[in-house]
């Protein structure tokens, strides 16, 4: 499947019915998200889709301001080595704005995705490959939003938000990866 290519029908209806209840949630205010394609392969999502992943992400936070940057591996390889210092690319970097409350209270930063890596991962662990983007976006932002992992009862608490926005949208709890079948 190709970026460009169209999804099929019920595939869209589930996506419009959960930004439909996403927004009976919210104040009304939509936010601002700003989408920047560097790359559009392997598989990248149509901008539509990754709009409605944020916004259900941003369910507590309307009126938000982020920018989604899709790049390629040469650029996702150099912003982590550069700002997390590890080498190679990772699936998703999470740059949240700091210190601008005064003059930009509803910007909450940025997040950059690489698409080549979001495919291979997808691959590697038999997830349907929207709904690795999907949690992509999602697990993105909700770092913005000051989520993190790196307890266990932090994790806890993102991966059962991540997991209900995801199954909002009909996919599976991105957690439960299935243990590969050997055959002797």
């Amino acid at each position: 499947m190709s970026g460009t290519s169209r999804q099929p029908i019920q595939a869209r209806q589930t996506i419009v019915t959960a930004m439909s209840k996403q927004a009976s949630r919210g104040s009304g205010r939509k936010p601002d998200i700003t989408l920047q394609f560097a790359t559009r392969k392997p598989d990248v999502p149509r901008a539509a889709d990754i709009r409605a992943w944020a916004t259900a992400a941003l369910r507590d936070k309307p009126g938000a301001q982020l920018t989604v940057r899709i790049v390629a591996e040469p650029e996702g390889t150099q912003l982590n080595e550069q700002w997390r210092g590890k080498q190679g690319p990772t699936n998703v970097l999470s740059f949240p704005s700091e210190g601008l409350d005064e003059i930009a209270p509803d910007l909450i930063g940025d997040i950059v995705i690489c698409a080549p890596v979001v495919a291979e991962e997808a691959r590697q662990q038999g997830k349907a490959l929207q709904a690795h983007w999907a949690h992509m976006v999602i697990h993105g932002i909700l770092h913005l939003l000051g989520h993190d992992h790196q307890t266990a009862d932090e994790a806890a608490v993102m991966e059962q938000m991540e997991t209900d926005i995801l199954q909002d949208f009909g996919y599976p709890d991105p957690y439960n990866i299935p243990e590969p079948v050997v055959m002797d």
